[in-house]
């Protein structure tokens, strides 16, 4: 509806031959100003060098005489504002079109466009750890927003197996190893000191006949290791719902030569230079303060390289739209990436950048130290063991990701309206008992019920927030920020808990009741979808 009205108003000054402005439409906070309100007049006052008030009244004159059926009236204020109230019938017409539509509910037409999005990302050395899991939730409900607009979405996974952290991981494994068979032998400096690399190597030894490689970096070794860490990573994500389509090794753009590839492309076009034995690249020529290390002395590569080789192989593969999701910490590394692919020719326009803060676990306001036998972190395993998969899923996407986030455990847990997931569970099994109820009840056939019979404040109050669904979702879309997605589904849920508070569905009056449970039963189903959306499950019991 939002559109529509800015739709109105813009072909309006197109008729009177005026520039159109960047003005809002958008929902009022207070409903004694309507259900839409625009600032259009304001915005032109200072171009037409006249009163923003009598602007607006020339408007709206122009708008009362479309006779539009779906705005019952049109009014304006001081200083100039345009407000519009909506019928009745449009509101009560969004049950209809949301038992017809169903999942379709305002969807618009499929993008049908090609999007990469890599998340996650952790190397294979230890388990997923509670900042590990916003980014994983982030990364497949994005996802699963572009999946509503009809793109075809690659959910991409890209680690390490080789490198100095390997080494550290088969080194830590090779000394639990020795402990294990009585020795004892220190853990290396900086090495893995989690009671997960006493397991693998105890899992080690009894697979390998309690037999023990000489050298610590052996490659059976840390394959062994690193292959049991990532087995236990997909299984930690499957358990909070998401999945990824494609997994791709560092490794193996080393051994394809596309490392090489790059840095000769760059050595052509005269970005690299050699200095103190280290290979370096014009950082300065894209605006950064200065040069980056490409290449140590020690003839390692930095983690630039490769990741300028791998998104090099991305726009190879011809997506339409490509999303990277980091943590904040890699706010200084991305741009280097982008200039060494614009460096070597390559248009970056289509690559999105989408950087989260980090996860405080909290209890009554106070940062949380739990003891863990995964040694100093907490694991997603076990967040998801305290509050379940759902509502770690809810409480990862219901701050924006610029936010720092406190996960509250209290109130993770905490089975109540007080808890955000549980207030909208619970809503949808509210919906559900209510229809079962109808059916006890002996009352069939309340999808023919009369829309017209929908007056009530409370129950336009809830369509109100139906209608708002596209516009949240192109938010989501345009944002890529699922909060939105959060907050308005828990202003549905408020809006239906008042309408239900107030007034009974089944009741003695018999076409009331029918209107009143085709509303409840649009409802559900676009409560059940918002969720699914969010990849949280919408219970028919609770």
């Amino acid at each position: 509806m939002l559109q529509y009205i800015q739709s109105l108003i813009s072909e309006v000054l197109r008729k009177r031959s005026i520039e159109i402005p960047d003005f809002t439409v958008e929902h009022p906070k207070n409903p004694d100003f309507g259900d839409i309100s625009t600032n259009v007049a304001m915005k032109l006052a200072g171009v037409l060098k006249r009163n923003p008030l009598k602007i607006a009244e020339e408007i709206q004159e122009d708008l009362l005489t479309r006779h539009d059926s779906l705005i019952q009236k049109i009014e304006c204020v001081r200083p100039g504002f345009i407000n519009f109230v909506i019928s009745d019938h449009y509101y009560q017409s969004l049950v209809e079109k949301l038992i017809k539509e169903d999942k379709d509910f305002m969807k618009p037409d499929q993008e049908g466009k090609k999007v990469q999005i890599e998340f996650v990302s952790a190397n294979p050395t230890g388990p997923l750890t509670i900042g590990h899991g916003r980014q994983a939730v982030l990364g497949d409900t994005i996802a699963r927003i572009l999946e509503w607009y009809g793109n075809k979405v690659t959910r991409e996974y890209y680690f390490n197996n080789a490198g100095r952290q390997m080494q550290r991981l088969g080194e830590s494994v090779y000394a639990r190893c020795k402990q294990v068979l009585g020795e004892d032998y220190p853990i290396p400096e900086g090495g893995y000191e989690g009671e997960y690399i006493r397991d693998i190597a105890s899992d080690y030894l009894k697979e390998r006949g309690g037999i023990l490689p000489e050298n610590p970096l052996d490659r059976d070794l840390i394959d062994f290791a690193s292959d049991r860490i990532f087995k236990m990573i997909r299984e930690t994500l499957e358990r909070l719902g998401v999945h990824h389509d494609i997994f791709t090794n560092e490794k193996d753009l080393y051994t394809s030569g596309k490392i090489d590839e790059v840095l000769s492309l760059l050595r052509e076009k005269e970005y690299l230079y050699d200095k103190e034995g280290a290979v370096w690249f014009r950082a300065t020529r894209f605006g950064a303060e200065k040069d980056r290390v490409f290449v140590k002395s020690s003839g390692e590569p930095t983690y630039r390289l490769p990741d300028i080789a791998y998104h090099r192989d991305k726009l190879s593969r011809g997506f339409d739209l490509i999303i990277d999701i980091f943590g904040a910490d890699h706010h200084a590394t991305y741009p280097d990436v982008k200039s060494g692919l614009e460096a070597m020719g390559y248009d970056t326009s289509n690559i999105v950048v989408l950087l989260h803060q980090f996860v405080t676990l909290t209890r009554n306001g106070e940062k949380v130290k739990m003891s863990t036998r995964k040694a100093n972190f907490v694991t997603l395993d076990e967040l998801m063991d305290l509050a379940g998969a759902d509502v770690v899923r809810y409480f990862y996407i219901m701050r924006t990701m610029d936010a720092h986030l406190n996960f509250d455990i209290e109130l993770a847990q905490k089975e109540s309206d007080e808890n955000p997931v549980f207030y909208l569970q619970y809503a949808h099994a509210r919906m559900n008992n209510i229809l079962k109820h109808s059916v006890d009840k002996g009352i069939d056939s309340y999808l023919e019920g009369n829309i017209q019979l929908l007056n009530e404040p409370e129950t336009l109050d809830v369509l109100k927030v139906v209608a708002e669904f596209g516009e949240v979702m192109e938010l989501c879309r345009r944002t890529l920020e699922p909060m939105h997605l959060t907050s308005y589904l828990q202003k549905l849920a408020t809006a239906f808990h008042k309408f239900y508070a107030t007034h009974r569905v089944v009741t003695e009056d018999l076409p009331l009741s029918r209107a009143r449970l085709k509303m409840v039963h649009a409802v559900k189903t676009l409560m059940a979808e918002g969720l699914g959306i969010l990849g949280v499950t919408a219970p028919e019991h609770m």
